[in-house]
Parts: structure tokens; sequence; C-alpha cells
């Protein structure tokens, strides 16, 4: 039986390669809406982000989120990403 292809995504912090099922995928829309979308399938321009307090505590400092969606991403988006990382975790 044939392998299937995993398909990979990069990290907007790290820069690595991951599979799709690690990373967490933030979204800003048409009408500049900005929200986290576990699916990974919404409409709109999206940014990968590895499930992990470090990473995500890094994205908020360095603003990297703000220069890929080209919008201000909101405390609430960081907020809700840091309850994921640390319901992951335990």
């Amino acid at each position: 039986m044939k392998q299937r292809k995993i398909p990979m995504r990069k990290c907007v912090v790290t820069n690595e390669n991951y599979p799709k099922k690690e990373l967490i995928r933030i979204v800003r829309n048409k009408e500049n809406e900005v929200f986290v979308d576990p699916t990974g399938k919404k409409n709109g321009r999206g940014a990968y982000l590895l499930l992990n307090k470090d990473v995500i505590l890094k994205a908020k400092k360095t603003r990297v989120l703000d220069r890929h969606l080209e919008i201000e991403v909101p405390e609430t988006i960081y907020d809700e990403l840091l309850a994921m990382a640390e319901a992951k975790e335990s």
C-alpha cells in the first residue's frame, strides 16, 4: 500500500517545517477579523504557529503575526493560543 503524503507547513516564528496537524492557524479574513482556525480550512490569509508556549510568547514579543497578516493582532488571540497550548501540554 502506498504511503500518503503528509502536508507540511512552516511556523512563522521558528521558520521550520512541521506536519500541518502540529501547527495552529491564525487567519485574517476580508472583513479584517483575526481569529484562530483550529480546522485550518477557513477562508482568508493564514499564518501557522507551533502550539508551544515559548513560540507563542516569542510571536507576541516580535509581533511576527502582525507582519504576516498585515494587521494588528489583538491580545485576546495570544491569550486563546496560550490557553490552547496549556491544554495540549496537560
